[in-house]
């Protein structure tokens, strides 16, 4: 009973954020966090630097697909040590790796991938849990399956609630629906996304301010979401070949659909260098279900949660969320100029 309350609770507050957030992001006050002034301009105003709702947002995800795979590992009995060993290589691996591969990708310096970071991530986490294995001993040994399968899960989350900061910064934006096939345009005529603000990307990319978009972010949001509170429940229940199949089938199945209704640029090619290592992903989730050895304990979620008592453990999740908001917060495509007056009448 205790999963199915824990999950009722957790589904209905994504559900709840996912509903404010799809109302209230694409308006143009939802970019911008703060602008903290650097120096001085020579007309008395002060030159800014941008942090954006989409580093905040990023970072919150980060840190909710954190905190469940503490739970689902602490679920597992492992110890404190055991789940640092298994966060800090990987979260190591992906957090450079999202700007890396978009780089690499795209062509541009300042943007961030959660596809590359993801498809870095996935291909290592098997290696680097079996390496821990080799240094632990026998003693200590990780189940890897079970592992893979619980990161599975947690990225489902991360990216299905980082959707939202996509959403705040108007990128990964879907197509106009006026260039949509007219059962699509029929589908989203009521629940389309129009960015309001010159600084969305949707806007100074494609020219697309007002324009009705499809609502490609909401789609991948509510897919996600759903997808990996199915697949927390098998992963809770002990079922973690499943749980790893279906998760990284659906979202990586989507990941590559879903390119077809997007209007950012994602790499040349018939098939783009995500839609790739989306449908590689797939390939590689098989073959880590029916090669990788399933041994460890049923689950207990009680024995999860109680590791969030941890101060070490509540550090350690801060210290994530501050190091995703300012790597990915800092705004480089956005200036701001900022003056300060005293108000006379308050003296």
């Amino acid at each position: 009973m205790a999963n199915e309350i824990f999950l009722l609770g957790l589904g209905l507050a994504c559900a709840l954020f996912l509903a404010w957030g799809f109302k209230a992001l694409p308006q143009e006050r939802w970019q911008i966090l703060a602008a903290i002034p650097v120096y001085k301009n020579g007309d008395g105003g002060w030159r800014g630097i941008n942090l954006t709702f989409y580093g905040l947002f990023t970072a919150n995800a980060m840190a909710v697909a954190a905190t469940l795979l503490v739970v689902m590992l602490g679920s597992l009995g492992l110890s404190l040590g055991e789940v640092v060993i298994v966060l800090l290589p990987l979260f190591s691996f992906c957090i450079p790796a999202a700007r890396l591969v978009a780089r690499l990708v795209e062509k541009k310096q300042y943007t961030f991938t959660v596809a590359g970071a993801f498809f870095v991530g996935l291909a290592a986490a098997p290696w680097l849990v079996m390496a821990a294995n080799l240094a632990l001993g026998p003693q200590m040994e990780l189940p890897v399956l079970a592992v893979c399968s619980a990161l599975s899960v947690a990225y489902a989350f991360g990216e299905g609630l980082g959707r939202l900061a996509c959403i705040s910064f108007g990128c990964c934006y879907g197509k106009p629906l006026s260039q949509c096939p007219p059962a699509l345009q029929r589908l989203f005529a009521q629940h389309s996304f129009a960015f309001s603000g010159a600084t969305k990307k949707a806007s100074y990319e494609s020219g697309l301010e007002g324009s009705p978009l499809v609502p490609v972010q909401a789609l991948t949001a509510v897919l996600y979401l759903v997808c990996g509170l199915a697949c927390l429940y098998l992963f809770l229940i002990g079922w973690f070949a499943t749980a790893l199949l279906v998760c990284l089938t659906v979202t990586q199945g989507w990941r590559a659909v879903s390119e077809l209704l997007r209007a950012d640029f994602r790499g040349s090619g018939s098939l783009t260098a995500y839609q790739w290592m989306a449908l590689i992903s797939v390939a590689y989730a098989v073959l880590m279900a029916l090669c990788l050895p399933g041994n460890a304990a049923n689950p207990v979620l009680v024995s999860g949660l109680s590791l969030l008592w941890d101060p070490w453990i509540l550090i350690m999740l801060q210290g994530l969320w501050v190091t995703v908001l300012l790597y990915t917060g800092r705004s480089k495509v956005t200036a701001s100029t900022i003056s300060f007056q005293v108000m006379q009448d308050r003296i």
